[in-house]
């Protein structure tokens, strides 16, 4: 008989268990709102719910990184504009020059006004937003450009950034470039042939020179040979009797080279050579202030002349600031269509993690009441099973 109750008791206490772990489980999910609290209440569901719990934050990261990354090209798009727009004005104000309609003092005053712009497109170059420079490519904790300046005047503008570009990723196995390098922006790199404006029978060499923009050739005579410089006479390549199809000329300050074919030499002076495909925003206009302010004595037909062959240059500059502002239009376009995806796909996750961990309130409402039964019930026939007697042994 002990044996009979020692079971029936082990059966009882085991029931009344299962019965009470499930109403305090149930009593959990009322009281927090949740289904799955722990793992080991639905392990299939809780590592499902980790992973969207994951993917979760996943795409929050995404979203905080495309709102960044349009706010960036938002003003990258503006100040590239404002360039344009300045080289456009550019533009118009050489064409008057080129029409006759300024003097040697309205030449000057021009000439000062791009100075003023030149300063100010620096300025915009070396743009930071967030503490960050957005023009330096994968090095933006420093200006992008600098200055070298002469007599209260910039001579030279030098890209100091990276010359690869910091991407951000804005999506799984996507990035996006958020930093853009400021030498692929304001800087053309079409090199075309050398084109030679002047007098002294100096042409194109059959080598690839590279030096870019606009460059002033000097041919003088030493009373035996011709001899030509690259870098305002600082120093001088010596031709050879009968010339040479491919005299190289070097810049002294910059290292730079131009080839010469100097068989066709005839005469002295100094001329301007473009190298079109080469031109930067900023170079572009200290060549033409410093051709307005014809310091080298231009005869004024022949500086007219220079000017209008510039015009080219700025368009050139303008042009690529342009294809520069659809790009990044483009880009910033792009990332909006991106952004609201990604907060779908964060939304989707949000509903089908509420849907796996959510608990079903009215329905835990029914199982509790009917577990609660259960376990009334339960403890009602345990007690009569359990209520043995005298007369149960004796019988």
């Amino acid at each position: 008989m002990s044996g009979s109750l020692t079971s029936i008791y082990d059966t009882v206490s085991y029931a009344l268990y299962l019965h009470g772990k499930a109403i305090t489980q149930l009593q959990e999910q009322a009281s927090t709102g949740n289904r799955v609290n722990r793992g080991s209440d639905s392990p299939s569901d809780a590592y499902r719910i980790l992973s969207l719990n994951s993917q979760e934050n996943s795409l929050g990261s995404f979203q905080e990184n495309v709102t960044e990354l349009i706010g960036n090209l938002e003003i990258s798009s503006t100040i590239i504009a404002d360039m344009a727009s300045e080289l456009a004005n550019t533009r118009t104000l050489l064409t008057q020059v080129v029409g006759g309609i300024h003097d040697t003092e309205g030449r000057k005053r021009i000439a000062d006004k791009l100075n003023d712009t030149l300063e100010q497109l620096v300025s915009l170059a070396n743009t930071k937003n967030a503490s960050q420079y957005l023009f330096g490519g994968d090095n933006t904790a420093a200006a992008p450009y600098t200055v070298v300046q002469e007599d209260g005047q910039i001579i030279e503008v030098a890209y100091r950034g990276s010359e690869e570009a910091r991407r951000v990723d804005v999506a799984p196995g996507l990035d996006i470039e958020a930093y853009s390098v400021g030498d692929d922006i304001f800087r053309v790199d079409e090199r075309q042939d050398p084109v030679f404006l002047g007098e002294t029978g100096a042409a194109a060499g059959t080598g690839t020179s590279n030096v870019r923009g606009d460059i002033w050739l000097t041919v003088d005579h030493d009373g035996t040979n011709y001899r030509l410089s690259i870098d305002d006479g600082a120093t001088f390549v010596t031709v050879p009797a009968g010339g040479d199809p491919n005299q190289a000329v070097t810049d002294s300050r910059t290292g730079r080279v131009l080839y010469i074919d100097t068989t066709g030499i005839h005469n002295t002076g100094a001329e301007l050579v473009r190298i079109p495909g080469t031109y930067d925003v900023f170079s572009t206009l200290i060549s033409l202030r410093d051709l307005l302010l014809n310091e080298r004595g231009v005869p004024q037909q022949e500086l007219l002349d220079y000017v209008d062959q510039s015009v080219a240059a700025v368009e050139e500059v303008r042009h690529l600031l342009v294809q520069a502002e659809v790009s990044t239009g483009s880009k910033v376009g792009f990332l909006h269509t991106l952004k609201s995806n990604l907060e779908d796909m964060q939304f989707g996750t949000q509903d089908e993690t509420t849907h796996l961990q959510e608990a079903d309130i009215s329905q835990v409402a029914i199982d509790l009441s009917r577990r609660e039964i259960l376990y009334q019930m339960s403890l009602s026939v345990a007690g009569k099973l359990m209520s043995t007697s005298l007369l149960d042994f004796i019988e």
